[in-house]
């Protein structure tokens, strides 16, 4: 689904950031990574997991309840202390000086996803199969084995009563939530948005990605993490907190297989012409760049798009590995990350694309603010 860029008083900013990654806890350990070029493959621990992958991009140290405390966290799985632990940080951010986020009726919050927890759910599954009966399992487990369990838990932590979404779009979530946010905005069903995406490491999805890819080997290792975005319409309620990017526009197409190339090539063309700009108006192109046989076709149709220009080129994959749902949402964070270091990228345009091998493409220009916050 697609949605025409925003103007006037109705331009949608991003004000507040925060990630948890490989990187480290927090938007400083992220900005620092992704500024040094760090790359975060480390050797797997066979005896904490069962798994079939050999290295991996793990946030160092995590557990839920060693970043949220104990309560409540007891049966926490990996992908809600992820969700639920970005959306504190960020919620944290500026509560010193006076200038923490409202809460409450007017904030909402949508959490791209690939599925949820697999681990959870196939975790779920396996024990009511064993049991004597199949009702006879831990009630408490059961919410988690929902794909919406992450986003209703950061609600229900936080204090977020406004619109509460999630969106299963692997690869391609974090630029479909960023998309269902401005819906949102534009409509007037919340005046602020927590918009992000989570994806866990866990031994169900390395050996579901294992099987998957069969006799081929893996072209990249699989990661971890969650970036939240705070998103308000420019001008309300924003003098305490600047805008470090505006987003002009997000689009999404669907692509048949092996036919990346064209559908996103398309995207791309499409969301620069309804903003009104081309292609050597691009500062930055930061691809997903995941699988093998997309990654090159992806390159491929973003070559061609600004081909000519001198846009710099962003790998995010190359530092993270295979973040899954959450990976579209740390290209954004990436992107801020480099802006908010340069004076001189302040109101340069970023393209960040997306494409998921179960048949999504997505794309989305926002404009750097500048400014740290």
């Amino acid at each position: 689904m697609t949605t025409h860029g925003l103007s006037g008083d109705h331009r949608l900013v991003i004000t507040r950031w925060s990630a948890i990654s490989p990187f480290g806890l927090g938007r400083s350990a992220f900005q620092e990574g992704v500024r040094a070029g760090r790359k975060t493959v480390t050797a797997v621990d066979a005896e904490q997991w069962s798994v079939p992958d050999d290295h991996a991009c793990l946030v160092p140290d995590f557990s839920p309840r060693a970043l949220l405390g104990k309560k409540g966290t007891r049966d926490m799985d990996r992908v809600t202390g992820l969700a639920v632990g970005v959306t504190a940080q960020l919620l944290a951010e500026g509560a010193d000086d006076g200038a923490s986020v409202p809460t409450g009726e007017g904030t909402g919050l949508v959490l791209g996803t690939t599925t949820g927890s697999a681990e959870s759910m196939m975790g779920y599954t396996r024990t009511s199969m064993q049991k004597s009966k199949p009702f006879l399992v831990d009630p408490a487990l059961m919410p988690y084995a929902v794909m919406n369990c992450a986003a209703g838990q950061c609600a229900i932590w936080h204090g977020l009563k406004g619109p509460n979404a999630t969106l299963a779009g692997g690869q391609c979530a974090g630029l479909l939530s960023l998309n269902y946010t401005r819906r949102l905005l534009a409509s007037g069903r919340a005046e602020r948005i927590l918009c992000g995406a989570a994806e866990e490491f866990s031994a169900a999805r390395s050996w579901i990605e294992h099987h998957r890819r069969g006799r081929t080997p893996a072209d990249t290792v699989l990661g971890e993490g969650s970036a939240m975005f705070l998103v308000e319409t420019a001008g309300r309620d924003t003098a305490e907190r600047p805008p470090l990017a505006e987003i002009l526009d997000v689009r999404s197409r669907p692509h048949a297989r092996g036919a990346v190339r064209e559908a996103l090539a398309a995207c791309v063309v499409d969301t620069l012409q309804r903003t009104g700009l081309g292609p050597e108006d691009v500062w930055a192109v930061v691809p997903s760049g995941v699988h093998a046989q997309y990654a090159e076709q992806e390159a491929d149709a973003l070559h061609a798009v600004v081909r000519g220009t001198d846009a710099r080129w962003v790998d995010v994959t190359g530092l993270l590995g295979d973040t899954g749902a959450a990976g579209a949402a740390f290209q954004i964070a990436a992107v801020l990350s480099i802006a908010d270091a340069d004076p001189e990228a302040a109101g340069k345009l970023a393209l960040i694309t997306s494409v998921d091998r179960d048949g999504t493409v997505a794309c989305a220009l926002i404009r750097t603010g500048g400014g740290s916050r």
